[in-house]
Order: C-alpha cells, then sequence, then structure tokens
C-alpha cells in the first residue's frame, strides 16, 4: 500500500524545500497554512517555479516574495521583494519559538497578509500591498537560514476574494447603509470564489475508500460518501473499504473520479467506451448520458472530431444547488447527500456536545469541504485526525444541528418560532468559529432582514469582537442611534453594551432622540450598570447619601469620558439651572458641561423671560 506522503520536513541552514503540491491554485493568489520550530528565521518565499534543494532567495535572479519571520533573533518581521527589503518591522507577535507555532501567509494581487494561529484567514497581524505587484509567483518553498527549521501540517489554500472583503470592512470601517449591506452581501456571496471537492480528488486526507486499479494495483483514494451520492457504488459490502477493479485502466478510473469530485472531464476517443461501461457499473447516470451522446455523434459524424484529441465532458444540471459549496458543477444528488446524513450510513466521525451527549454522525470530508478548521482538526495529525469522535463545548444543539443540516442541503432552514433570532445568532456564532463562508453570509443577510429596535442589542453583544460580522455591526449601532429613546427605555440590554460600541452609539452622526435628557440619563445609567430604568433625577437622590466612586466603581473615568457627548447647550435653561444645584455636580465634568451651557445661553441672551434674541 502507499503511504502517505510525510508531514514533518526539517530545512537545513542555507536550503529550501520544495513540493510539487505547494502550489496556488491560481497564479498570484494562495494562502500557505503551517506549523513551525525555529531558533532564527522560518523563510517562505514565492515564486513562479519550482526552485532546487540548494536554492537560497539572496541568489535568486528571478521575480519573487520572501517573508522572514523571527528575523534578526526572533525580533523582526521582514518581507522582501526580488532580494530587495520593503518591510522591517518588529516581530507583531510572530516570532519563533522553542516549539511549533502555527502561521499561515497569503499574497492576492500583491496583498501580502500574515496571521498566527492554526486557522488561516483569521488573526491577522500585518498586510503589506505591493505597488507593482507580481501576480505570476505560484509556488511555495519552505527555506531557513543559518539554523535548522522544521515545518509539519503544510497546506496550500485559495484565497478568495471573499476573505479580502472581510479585511477590508475591519480595516475602512465605512458605514454602509442596510440596503447597501444586503447588495454587497448577496455580490459578495455571487463572487465567491470556493474552494471544493476537486481539492479533494484522489486525497489521502479524510478518505475512507481506495481502488485498487489496473494490472500495477495502482492505490487510488476516495470518499464513500461522495461516491454514493453521486452514483451506486456497492460499499455495504464486507470489502467496503476496497473496490478492486484490475481490468479498468487507471485513466478511466481517473477520468470518473474527476468527473464526480469537479464535475468535468477528458478522455480519448478510444477510452469513451469503457468510461461508459465504468460510469455504468457505478451508476453515474449523468456521466453515463453525456458518454452515449459523444459516441452516437462520433457514429453520425466522425469528420467533426479530431481522433488524437481528447473528449471533453462537463456536468450541467438544470436545477442548480442554492448552496455554495455544491454548485451546479458537480453530479451530488443531493437529497441522497441529506438521506446519508440523516440515516448516518458511511459516517466516519461522531458529533457530541459536552453535557448534551451525541449529536449527529456525520463525515470528515463534507465537515472539512466547508471548514478549514474542521479539515485541519482532522488532518494535523493531532488526536482528532484518528479519532472517530470529536465533542465540542459551549455550543447550541440547535445551532450545531442546523449548520450540519445547511451543509448537507445548501439551504438555510430555521423554523419562524419564539426562538428564531436566538437561533439565527447562535449560527452566526458557530459559522465564524467555523470559518463556513457561505452560512455565515446567509446569517447575516438574514439577521438584516429581520433586524428591529428589540434585537439590534442582544446582536450588537454577541458580534461586536468579530471582525467578520462588522457589517452587521454597523447597521445595528446606526439602527440603535436612530431609535435611541426606544432602544434604552424599553429595556436594559443596552447597559451590557462593550464600551466600544456604546461609545459609537451615542456619538453617532445619525443619532436621533427628543431630548438631550434622554441621552444624559443613558449614559448614566449605563456608567452606572443600572438594574432598572431611571433618569439623572433618580442618580440625584443615590449621590446624596453616596459618593461618584462607589456609585459607578469602574465605569467613574467613563462617566466624564462620555458626558461631553451630551449636548447640554440644547437643554432648557431651567433645566440646566436645576442640574447646577444637583449632587450631579460632585462629578467634575458634569458641572463644568453645566455651568458652561449655562454661560453659553446667558452670553446669547437666550434667557426664558428675556426678550433678547
Amino acid at each position: 500500500m502507499e503511504k502517505k506522503e510525510k508531514k514533518f520536513l526539517t530545512v537545513a541552514p542555507f536550503e529550501c524545500a520544495w513540493r510539487k503540491d505547494l502550489k496556488f491554485r491560481e497564479a498570484g493568489r494562495g494562502c500557505v497554512a503551517f506549523d513551525a520550530f525555529a531558533h532564527n528565521d522560518v523563510t517562505v518565499v514565492f515564486r513562479e517555479n519550482v526552485g532546487s534543494q540548494h536554492y537560497h532567495y539572496k541568489r535568486d535572479n528571478s521575480p519573487h516574495y520572501t517573508v522572514i519571520i523571527g528575523s534578526h533573533r526572533n525580533r523582526r518581521l521582514k518581507i522582501e521583494v526580488d532580494g530587495k527589503t520593503v518591510v522591517d518591522v518588529a516581530g507583531s507577535g510572530l516570532c519563533c519559538s522553542s516549539a511549533f507555532q502555527s502561521y499561515w501567509i497569503t499574497i492576492y494581487d500583491g496583498l501580502i497578509s500574515i496571521g498566527k494561529g492554526r486557522y488561516p484567514f483569521q488573526n491577522l497581524v500585518f498586510q503589506w500591498l505591493d505597488s507593482n505587484p507580481n501576480c505570476s509567483v505560484r509556488y511555495v518553498g519552505l527555506s531557513s537560514w543559518d539554523k535548522h527549521v522544521g515545518y509539519r501540517n503544510v497546506n496550500v489554500l485559495p484565497l478568495t476574494q471573499n476573505h479580502l472583503l472581510l479585511w477590508k470592512q475591519v480595516e475602512c470601517g465605512e458605514y454602509r447603509g442596510e440596503d447597501d449591506c444586503d447588495e454587497e452581501l448577496e455580490d459578495e456571496q455571487m463572487g465567491y470564489e470556493k474552494w471544493g471537492l476537486e481539492n479533494f480528488l484522489e486525497s489521502w486526507e479524510l478518505s475512507d475508500l481506495f481502488f485498487i486499479v489496473g494490472e500495477e494495483e495502482r492505490l487510488v483514494p476516495a470518499h464513500k460518501v461522495i461516491l454514493q451520492a453521486s452514483g451506486n457504488f456497492l460499499l455495504s459490502s464486507s470489502d467496503g473499504d476496497v473496490i478492486q477493479l484490475r481490468q479498468v485502466a487507471y485513466p478511466i478510473l481517473h477520468a470518473l473520479l474527476q468527473y464526480i469530485y469537479a464535475g468535468q472531464t477528458q478522455i480519448s476517443e478510444a477510452q469513451l467506451s469503457s468510461l461508459w461501461a465504468l460510469s455504468l457499473q457505478f451508476e453515474v447516470m449523468p456521466l453515463v448520458k453525456q458518454c452515449e451522446e459523444a459516441i452516437e455523434r462520433f457514429k453520425v459524424n466522425k469528420k467533426l472530431f479530431d481522433s488524437g484529441k481528447n473528449v471533453e465532458l462537463s456536468y450541467a444540471n438544470a436545477q442548480p444547488h442554492s448552496g455554495g459549496t455544491f454548485s451546479c458543477g458537480i453530479p451530488i444528488n443531493m437529497q441522497r447527500l441529506q438521506q446519508l446524513h440523516s440515516t448516518g450510513e458511511y459516517s466516519d466521525i461522531s458529533i457530541y456536545i459536552e453535557g448534551q451527549g451525541l449529536i449527529a454522525w456525520s463525515h470528515k470530508v463534507i465537515l472539512g469541504l466547508h471548514s478549514v478548521p474542521f479539515a485541519k482538526m482532522f488532518t494535523n495529525g493531532m488526536c482528532e485526525s484518528f479519532a472517530s469522535e470529536v465533542c465540542l463545548r459551549d455550543v447550541s444543539s440547535a445551532a450545531l444541528k442546523a449548520m450540519l443540516n445547511f451543509m448537507y442541503s445548501g439551504e438555510l432552514s430555521i423554523e419562524d418560532t419564539e426562538d428564531f433570532g436566538t437561533l439565527l445568532l447562535q449560527l452566526l456564532l458557530l459559522s465564524d468559529k467555523f470559518g463556513i463562508s457561505h452560512l455565515h453570509l446567509e446569517c447575516c443577510k438574514m439577521l438584516l432582514e429581520c433586524l428591529s429596535e428589540d434585537s439590534v442589542c442582544p446582536i450588537l453583544q454577541a458580534v461586536s469582537s468579530i471582525p467578520s460580522c462588522k457589517l452587521i455591526e454597523e447597521t445595528c449601532e446606526r439602527k440603535f442611534a436612530m431609535h435611541f429613546d426606544y432602544c434604552t427605555t424599553a429595556s436594559l440590554d443596552f447597559v451590557s453594551l462593550d464600551e466600544t460600541t456604546f461609545r459609537n452609539i451615542i456619538q453617532h452622526p445619525d443619532l436621533t432622540v427628543i431630548s438631550e435628557e434622554r441621552v444624559l440619563d443613558a449614559i448614566l445609567m449605563w456608567c452606572m450598570e443600572s438594574e432598572k430604568l431611571c433618569g439623572w433625577e433618580v442618580v440625584n437622590e443615590i449621590l446624596i447619601n453616596s459618593t461618584p466612586e462607589s456609585l459607578f466603581k469602574g465605569r467613574l473615568q467613563m462617566v466624564n469620558e462620555l458626558l461631553p457627548s451630551v449636548r447640554f447647550s440644547l437643554m432648557p435653561y431651567l433645566l440646566l439651572k436645576k442640574l447646577e444645584s444637583t449632587s450631579l455636580r460632585h462629578i467634575s465634568a458634569f458641572a463644568d458641561l453645566v455651568k458652561e451651557a449655562i454661560d453659553y445661553i446667558e452670553c446669547r441672551g437666550a434667557i426664558p423671560g428675556n426678550d433678547q434674541k
């Protein structure tokens, strides 16, 4: 039996390791994720072509990018273009240590992004944009400087416009209205350059079956759930993990699998009948039909074809799947796939929730197809890679089931019940945690559609720390600001908002209130973390027998910082005079702001009863 490729490699000083599989799917665009162990200088090179083992970037005259993590004795991060240093900054938390650490590096049309952690596209810590981008780099080399470097769990993944857009959202922070947000999410979904089943074609990763093909008995890995959702491979036999096809040539099986996993394949005219026979044997009926049509065309008019060229066969479905990952371009029978999920047939992973027991039987390849974190979990060489079960913590069972149903159906289906909003929010957070972009977009769109004054606070509390939810956060802040009176009097949910979110709301350009007194009341309630709705009059009574320090505790400093957001000069003069004599005057900022507003009104001569205008 063929062995899987070695997961760990050591690179000697001044050398570089190249592998043909460490290649971007699209020139100039891709992500490499890896673990590295080094005492000095983890060096990653990006070139148009593969280099040699003794390659070194300092001697390379061809165009290339070099990213050096832990340069200058683990103190610096460097980026070089064609041997010239363009970035030399403090390590930004990227320094290597005496143990393996996880990193990822992406290139997208000259935008180089570097992050730390097990999951690509999360924990972004540094970015640099090349004004004259090299869009030809494709191969990834793992190099070193003057000491050995160990690498493991090296994977190359496609980089999508979706990830680039999310980073731009975090950086620009520009407001988009609710309609704009919804349109942008739709555009984002339509333009999402997904990775799909093609990445698992003849890959040993997550495979649970293999073919023995041809006289040479070549081993070809595959995935039971994918095969059975595309045809009938009779996998319930006693030798269900092995399918022997010694009378079939490898190119024929390769064409069949390529059609199933990628939705298209090529075959020579001479091999067309053999492919038809094999697809008929396994009941891959769309391919059977296409082979028959191609054979018939040959019979009718051979002059239309050049027998020296391959016949192209591609799958097209008149009923496209709604899910982004299972597009209309692959012959997956979605009903059959959902049936395999519901019955747990061919399952290779059981999913538990701590304290709740077994939730579902699933298939690693389906989870990995939708989720990079799941794929890494099952391929990182740790215990999860070999276990037949995984136990999750702090996860809603209803949200997890909805997420799994989406993975197998491509559709987000949630019943409209009283708990609809809570479940949708839990599902949004779960999709973000596991990096399921299509589900995340669907949740965002649905949240925008059902957003109300009563739901903005719970949503803000949940998404304020999630970069990929920036659009939702901005929309909720604007909704809150435009309905400030209701949102601060209908409930006390706003008191639990974090400092940044609350500050953004009271300083929002679209803040709408019937009086500045409402803003004052809201600030006081938030700073005292009030347990009941109240106004400044109640706070004044409390301060008669108390002190600002004991009332506001850890948020005392915030009182002085937030009070300038109240436009005291727009308050009635008589109210200001009343405020001037209250116990609130013991708050330094409050006393100064009230006095300033009174002086302003008196200076303008706008005192009630005064004829001056």
